[in-house]
């Protein structure tokens, strides 16, 4: 295992480090050396990056970022609490899927590739028409991501995207998907956003993911509750038997009175034991940003939730912002996001991370104002660690 690296000393011995890191890297890409695990500067963390995942190791949590395989997001089974112990019971969280806008799952017949065809199934996807616009699905199609390391003195982030390759007829492929996971030293919770650039028109665009993400259990094992803003605590006994998305919990912009907060969140508890741990929610910082959101059973406890639902043009960008983590408490959950309450965008330059109000533009990013009472600007690195076998 190399040793890890601290951002203290003189110039000369900050030089040997990064020469050391260099070496590494370069014996690691040859096959010659295990991979290089280092030491964020000054923030406690420790890195170590394979050809197939990123782990993220803090004082108080640990992650985990797929590059190949089940990809976007944080690895379903790898957050890990370390204050409780208890890591996460679902496929991982915030996890990507496709575009969408309201319409026949079987417009455009025979000329429809066959991963754009949306299943027509009440109890999977409800009775809401729906197509999709432009995939594949991320999570499961797209096989291949390439994350990028942004480390500070106060925080660790990483980034990652994926241009869509398929579009239903009548729209052309190419919108850009934008995922940004901020890590930052102390916290119990990772600050998230995603964004859409698209390049096609469209009265009513939307993207899907999973928020915070589903719950893989038998019969309530490994959560005793859930908490949804909109409609309050629901026991794990809800979940039983299998019922559709439009079934009691459903939220919908057009039909369910705007929440203040935005929050969906699980108690877990141990499956053995039955000893209760935290909260684990997923927050999204701006309600309006919210098209639908699931909570139903279908084998699992399904948190899908779609974000958009506006009319977009091409060349024009949409996004959310997101807090998710563990909470002893909803008293903590919410005064978290009122700390945040309000953004849609996250942005992560050398210097710093910063929320926004607005989803940061391509080409105006820098310009985007600071969350009140952040952190200063602070010295970072950005590192990408190609695989063996190349990016995708």
């Amino acid at each position: 295992m190399a040793r890890a690296i601290s951002g203290s000393g003189s110039g000369g011995r900050r030089d040997q480090r990064r020469l050391q890191t260099v070496l590494l890297a370069v014996a690691w890409l040859f096959g010659c050396a295990p991979a290089p695990e280092v030491e964020s500067p000054d923030s406690g963390f420790s890195i170590a990056e394979t050809g197939e995942e990123i782990v993220i190791s803090g004082p108080s949590l640990e992650a985990r970022i797929r590059k190949q395989g089940y990809v976007s997001g944080v690895a379903g089974g790898s957050f890990l609490d370390r204050k409780t112990g208890f890591r996460d019971a679902g496929h991982g969280l915030h996890i990507a899927d496709f575009l969408l806008e309201p319409g026949s799952a079987d417009s455009g017949g025979d000329q429809l590739p066959e991963e754009l065809r949306y299943l027509d199934d009440p109890l999977i996807h409800g009775v809401r028409p729906k197509r999709i616009v432009e995939g594949p699905q991320i999570c499961t199609r797209a096989r291949r991501l390439s994350p990028r390391l942004v480390e500070g003195p106060d925080f660790v982030a990483v980034t990652m995207d994926f241009t869509y390759t398929l579009a239903a007829p009548g729209k052309r492929p190419g919108s850009k998907w934008t995922q940004t996971i901020v890590f930052p030293a102390g916290a119990r919770y990772f600050v998230s956003s995603d964004r859409i650039d698209s390049v096609n028109d469209s009265d009513s665009l939307f993207r899907r993911i999973d928020m915070p993400g589903h719950i893989k259990h038998r019969e309530g094992d490994v959560f005793s509750e859930v908490y949804l803003s909109y409609f309050g605590e629901i026991p794990a006994d809800e979940f039983l038997t299998d019922f559709g998305p439009d079934g009691s919990f459903n939220y919908r912009t057009d039909r369910n009175e705007r929440p203040s907060r935005f929050i969906r969140a699980y108690r877990v508890r141990d499956p053995e034991s039955g000893r209760g741990g935290p909260w684990r929610a997923g927050m999204t910082l701006d309600p309006d940003t919210v098209y639908e959101a699931w909570c139903h059973q279908r084998g699992y406890v399904c948190m899908i939730q779609e974000l958009g639902g506006h009319p977009i043009r091409a060349g024009e960008s949409f996004g959310a912002a997101y807090v998710v983590g563990y909470f002893d408490s909803i008293d903590e959950m919410n005064r978290v996001y009122d700390r945040y309450a309000g953004h849609r965008g996250l942005f992560v330059d050398r210097n710093r991370w910063r929320l926004t109000k607005r989803v940061p533009g391509r080409e105006k990013e820098a310009e985007a104002p600071l969350v009140d009472a952040l952190f200063g600007p602070n010295r970072s690195r950005t590192r990408h660690l190609k695989d063996p076998g190349g990016g995708g």
